[in-house]
């Protein structure tokens, strides 16, 4: 496709940036402080994108403000093209991990910090010493907006969405295993569906009542009983050595906690689907070379790396 130098030199790339940032801080005082101009700068950029654009692009709510129908179907092209821009202009040649200085922000599970993140500061220690690692905890349901808003520069965990401008690399497969404490069941593995379904349970989820061993169990008109739902991993051992429970978790952190807290793991007695651990990034930062060399070291420590696509 040819370029219409004469129409787009009428066009300012920074109402395009004035854009974006409208979109993700849904306020102009935010958005103006993300660009770093004052609101009243702000202000004007946005009457002149409603006039760019002939549309009214926000509008006020109750929750800040809401963009309309085509400031969504504006939103992907833009920020996409944004962030070709800064790939091609604005990001560095190279990436020297001894001498560098620089911060990566990561989001991921409770679960899968445990199985990664041990491996990759002894790695960083070793190559990267002025390297640093602001970890948050993040899921499926948020990571995207974070991705996109640029609070996080890469996100960690089970994903199964993503948009054009999202990069995804698999990292490792996964599955399930029961931990428990031998010595509050008083029985040995492999746990039966019988003890499994007698036995109260933890569930490890954000919210929601059921996960996968609920829907597993469902179709054969099964259900278990859960007597704790908690958002995170960490106090799960400790619930378990103390308490005639049982709980279901992917493999990994089981066998981490089994042999720390000396409890005991299991086969789940009812087939469970495995799940793949994924690296998720915006593809702005595709080419930048210390987030490529990033995804690399990640790569070269996780679980099974040898598997790493």
């Amino acid at each position: 496709m040819s370029i219409d130098h004469a129409n787009l030199g009428r066009l300012d790339l920074n109402l395009l940036v004035a854009f974006d940032a409208l979109l993700t801080e849904r306020s102009v005082t935010r958005a103006a402080a993300r660009v770093g101009l004052g609101q009243s700068a702000m202000s004007h950029n946005l009457a002149r994108l409603r006039t760019l654009f002939g549309d009214e692009l926000f509008t006020r709510g109750g929750d800040g403000m809401r963009p309309t129908p085509r400031a969504m179907a504006l939103a992907d092209p833009i920020r996409l093209t944004l962030a070709q821009v800064q790939s091609a202009v604005l990001q560095r040649e190279d990436f020297d991990p001894a001498t560098a200085h620089r911060v990566f922000r990561i989001g991921l599970a409770d679960s899968i910090e445990v199985a990664v993140i041990p491996a990759l500061i002894e790695r960083l220690q070793a190559i990267a010493p002025g390297v640093e690692l602001r970890l948050s905890s993040t899921n499926h349901m948020s990571i995207l907006e974070e991705l996109d808003s640029g609070n996080l520069d890469l996100g960690i965990g089970v994903f199964d969405q993503g948009q054009t401008h999202h990069k995804r690399r698999h990292l490792y497969t996964d599955s399930f295993l029961c931990l428990f404490s031998p010595e509050q069941l008083e029985f040995a593995p492999p746990i039966s569906l019988q003890d499994y379904l007698r036995w109260p349970h933890v569930l490890t989820s954000l919210g929601e009542a059921r996960g996968a061993v609920d829907e597993a169990l469902a179709k054969h008109k099964l259900r278990r009983n859960i007597v704790v739902t908690t958002p995170g991993f960490m106090a799960v051992p400790f619930i378990v050595r103390r308490s005639r429970v049982i709980t279901t978790m992917p493999s990994r952190l089981a066998r981490y906690f089994s042999e720390a807290f000396g409890l005991a793991t299991s086969p789940v007695p009812i087939e469970l689907p495995n799940f793949t651990i994924s690296l998720l990034w915006h593809t702005s930062f595709d080419h930048d070379p210390g987030h490529l060399w990033l995804r690399q070291t990640v790569a070269g420590v996780a679980p099974d790396s040898s598997l790493a696509l």
